[in-house]
């Protein structure tokens, strides 16, 4: 997290971990798959990261001196940390029960896949809450490296997204009915364990800033 090496593969493996979570996001990814063939699923996060790019240059052209006061930074830091802790705690639980199936999801959408990526981001109250928490966080510690660090932290999280949801769309562009349970169950649970881990680095860096 000190260098830039640092923002980007933590940042790609944060988001990873986020990707991977079920939800609307991969829903959508699913059932445009089925209907459309593999580049629906690409397309959609192209518009799933053109929305997160505009409220990524929003967030940071508004609020650039704000976030780099010391207990701006430190309380962002905490929200987020805490916020990492309650999603990884709530990944490892539900990696016990989770299931995840390819045949599930049939209707799709009318819209074209990258609108669908803007809709369907908009309407998942998860991500809101991941920008206004985790997000900020990589933000505030991404501002000392300048344009560079901002960048490098964008790409790691908007790559992540689309290595996952394309490895979706694969899958079920190449008629595989059921993802392995045991391969997804594990993934989903090392996943959870990062994020904790994550959440009290956070959570302890942001408790430094006031001390």
């Amino acid at each position: 997290m000190n260098s830039l090496f640092g923002i980007f593969i933590t940042s790609f493996l944060v988001a990873f971990s986020g990707a991977v979570a079920p939800g609307p996001v991969l829903t959508i990814t699913i059932s445009e798959t089925a209907r459309r063939g593999f580049w629906a699923g690409p397309l959609i996060i192209v518009g799933h990261g053109i929305l997160e790019l505009i409220l990524f240059i929003a967030i940071f052209f508004g609020f650039n001196r704000i976030l780099t006061h010391t207990l701006v930074t430190g309380s962002i830091n905490v929200a987020g940390g805490i916020a990492l802790i309650v999603f990884g705690g709530m990944m490892v639980y539900d990696s016990y029960k989770i299931k995840f199936s390819l045949t599930e999801i049939k209707n799709g959408y009318a819209l074209n896949p990258i609108a669908a990526g803007v809709f369907i981001s908009l309407s998942n109250p998860y991500w809101s809450i991941w920008w206004a928490t985790v997000g900020l966080s990589y933000i505030t510690r991404s501002l000392p490296f300048g344009f560079k660090g901002i960048s490098l932290f964008y790409t790691g999280h908007i790559l992540a997204d689309f290595l996952w949801y394309s490895f979706i769309s694969g899958i079920v562009a190449l008629g595989k009915k059921t993802f392995s349970f045991k391969i997804y169950r594990f993934i989903f649970f090392v996943c959870g364990i990062f994020l904790l881990f994550f959440g009290i680095y956070f959570l302890y860096s942001g408790y430094t800033f006031f001390y």
